[in-house]
């Protein structure tokens, strides 16, 4: 069981770029599922996940799914149409298969050599692929305790395909501040010698040399060190995401070694 603290609107950088990336397969499925894994000591972030979702597809149902009943008892009450919770963990109790599965702040708690066994779990109770659909899509990592700061890997069917930052840019210091909200896979691996630690020290300089952009905003500067990253990272979102202070890099630029 996690801390269960959860703040509303903390996972709104997650949910817009769900909404943004994943909107078009919840939009074309007959019944989309989305489940909210671990909620927490209140419902909001389910209750939020909806309202987001349906703004790109109209007729998704989420599902909030906790390990402790006394939370699921306490959500009942902000059940509605298209949205239920019900008690569980990882075997994800849902009569079909998710086309999301969003874990926010849950495995933290967990130990590194836990995760892959964790991730492997999920994926495999997400919706297949199949002809013109990717599958489900798995959603996991970490925030900050209002949601300024958070790091995330997507994982498909087939498993890790990509890694984002968000943050707040007015309230970022340097890009590496986001090193303390990396997910359990990454966070213990901000050493020299692995792949996301060359990645954040490469940022940082990225971050340095587009000072003089500064002058134009904290948003300027950010798309600027961005496109200094694309030289030597393979991005692979646009500009119109780096503007929400986001970055996403293919995870096996970052994957850790060994």
């Amino acid at each position: 069981m996690t801390r269960g603290t959860t703040n509303p609107n903390r996972l709104r950088r997650m949910d817009r770029w769900i909404a943004a990336v994943h909107g078009g397969e919840l939009r074309r499925a007959a019944d989309p599922l989305a489940v909210d894994l671990g909620y927490g000591a209140a419902p909001w972030t389910a209750v939020e996940l909806l309202g987001r979702l349906r703004t790109v597809a109209p007729h998704v149902r989420v599902v909030g799914i906790e390990i402790e009943p006394e939370r699921v008892a306490a959500a009942l009450p902000y059940e509605r149409e298209g949205l239920a919770f019900r008690h569980g963990g990882f075997e994800v109790p849902v009569p079909s298969r998710p086309l999301l599965i969003r874990a926010a702040n849950v495995l933290r708690q967990y130990d590194e050599a836990e995760v892959a066994a964790v991730w492997e779990r999920l994926c495999a109770r997400l919706a297949p692929a199949g002809a013109g659909s990717r599958g489900g899509l798995l959603v996991e990592g970490t925030c900050d305790e209002i949601g300024r700061r958070h790091v995330w890997v997507a994982l498909g069917p087939e498993g890790p395909r990509t890694v984002t930052f968000a943050t707040r840019l007015g309230s970022l210091e340097q890009p590496s501040d986001l090193a303390e909200r990396l997910p359990k896979a990454l966070i213990h691996r901000n050493v020299p010698g692995e792949p996301v630690h060359a990645f954040l020290r490469d940022f940082d300089r990225a971050w340095a040399a587009a000072a003089p952009y500064a002058s134009y905003g904290a948003r300027q500067r950010w798309l600027r060190a961005v496109r200094e990253l694309c030289a030597d990272w393979p991005v692979t979102d646009s500009p119109a995401r780096w503007r929400q202070g986001e970055v996403t890099v293919a995870w096996a630029a970052l994957a850790p070694r060994g």
